[in-house]
């Protein structure tokens, strides 16, 4: 789910003025902010974000294809290495790079939400959507993938189940929601988009 071409919209992101949008200080409308898609692996960020970026015409920046480029080797392999407070330190660290550009549709990990202040410090800049999935639906979609750090080593459902007990809390801070259930990518990402219309400028 994570080809194409992050590594190149990050590089024009990051010619561009500006450090990123946030609301108007007078409250005389929304100037265009950042969208966010957090929730869990398998939630659908990647494919929804992809979508939403074409129709909004932004740039897309998915941020662990930002870590894989740099790195040079798949996430789950600098997981293991690095651990994962250094790995979190890292994608902390490109993500708050990113929302310092011009605004885009920006797909985190999905523990990034979890982070102690890592929503509180990109709210202010950033439009906030929460995929929300069952952790059941979420297993199903990313185990193919093989490449989830956080889903290996043991039975993936129920791993799946714990990281949203962890990390629900975190997700439901997000400015807005989206149910993913029983619904195609492309149906989700028209959700996503009149949001980003309605209420993030764009």
């Amino acid at each position: 789910m994570r080809r194409g071409r992050a590594g190149g919209d990050e590089a024009q992101l990051r010619r561009l003025p500006g450090a990123g949008a946030r609301a108007h200080p007078e409250g005389g409308g929304v100037v265009k902010q950042h969208v966010v898609l957090i929730g869990l692996p398998g939630a659908g960020k990647t494919t929804v974000g992809r979508l939403v970026a074409e129709q909004l015409h932004a740039g897309f920046v998915d941020v662990d294809t930002i870590l894989v480029r740099k790195e040079g080797k798949p996430i789950a392999m600098i997981f293991a290495e690095k651990g994962e407070v250094a790995f979190r330190e890292l994608e902390r660290r490109e993500t708050d790079a990113v929302l310092a550009s011009e605004p885009a549709i920006i797909t985190p990990g999905g523990g990034w939400a979890a982070q102690a202040g890592a929503l509180e410090s990109a709210k202010p800049r950033a439009f906030v959507v929460y995929l929300k999935t069952k952790a059941d639906t979420a297993a199903g979609r990313a185990t193919p993938e093989g490449t989830r750090p956080m889903l290996m080593g043991e039975d993936p459902v129920a791993r799946m189940r714990n990281l949203l007990k962890e990390r629900a809390e975190f997700y439901e801070k997000a400015h807005a929601q989206v149910d993913t259930e029983r619904k195609a990518a492309a149906q989700v990402a028209d959700e996503v988009v009149r949001l980003a219309q309605t209420r993030a400028g764009w």
